[in-house]
């Protein structure tokens, strides 16, 4: 996990070059994100990223949530719905202040400590690990629908080690008892990445990009190339998840 927070900058800096070269009419193009634009996803991310720096500066309490909002998804939805009148170029500068101040600050503070997230508390590397992993996701949100390429890197081991760590509460969620589960996922350069008991009977095989985009639920398990064997290895897949509920 040391050099997670330089892998964070690469991944916005990545995300940065297919955002400075879209045009005003693919701002505005549906994303793969059900109801919301390109604008509305690059909003959502500059927002989060600054509940990072809020989280930083101690504030708590920005994660109160109304009780008339049941999700996370639903408290994201009225943030957009609530500031999405803005303009591409000022909506990237918002964003890129954001998000470029996010990777030196986490780096900067103290490794154990416990940063406000959520209904939780993570450490500063598990809070910039969320942050790659939802720029990611977002990122598919952007470039798939407008046929853009974003190549897969071995920033996703960071990604599928959230999604392994987080099985338990994955399946809590889900209303199950958690389960010992071994992943052996295929890396982009065709190495391979290990995650958990190697002695469990429960393994899932296959390709980390999509091992990831199925816990970004942007890809259902029946329609990967994922495999699943023993007893508990396809009830995790359907319930793995990058992200709080």
């Amino acid at each position: 996990m040391t050099d997670i927070f330089g892998d964070l900058e690469a991944e916005y800096r990545q995300l940065d070059s297919v955002l400075a070269a879209l045009t005003p009419a693919q701002w505005s193009h549906p994303s793969a994100a059900e109801g919301w634009t390109v604008s509305d996803v690059v909003l959502h991310l500059a927002q989060t990223e600054e509940l990072v720096t809020a989280s930083l500066d101690g504030h708590d309490g920005l994660f109160a949530r109304d009780p008339a909002v049941s999700d996370v998804d639903g408290m994201a939805a009225g943030l957009v719905a609530a500031q999405r009148d803005i303009t591409p170029d000022a909506l990237l500068a918002r964003w890129r202040a954001a998000a470029f101040a996010t990777p030196p600050a986490l780096a900067a503070h103290p490794p154990r400590s416990r940063l406000m997230w959520v209904a939780g508390t993570l450490s500063p590397g598990t809070l910039a690990t969320t942050r790659l992993a939802e720029h990611w996701a977002h990122a598919y949100d952007v470039t798939a629908p407008l046929g853009l390429a974003y190549p897969a890197t071995a920033r996703l081991r960071h990604i599928a080690w959230l999604g392994h760590r987080t099985l338990p509460y994955a399946f809590t969620l889900s209303g199950l008892e958690p389960q010992p589960v071994h992943c052996v996922l295929t890396a982009p350069d065709g190495g391979t990445w290990h995650y958990g008991d190697p002695g469990s009977p429960s393994v899932i095989t296959g390709p980390a990009a999509e091992f990831c985009l199925v816990g970004a639920r942007r890809l259902a398990p029946a329609d990967s190339t994922l495999q699943a064997t023993g007893p508990h290895a396809a009830r995790a897949l359907a319930v793995l998840r990058n992200y709080a509920a």
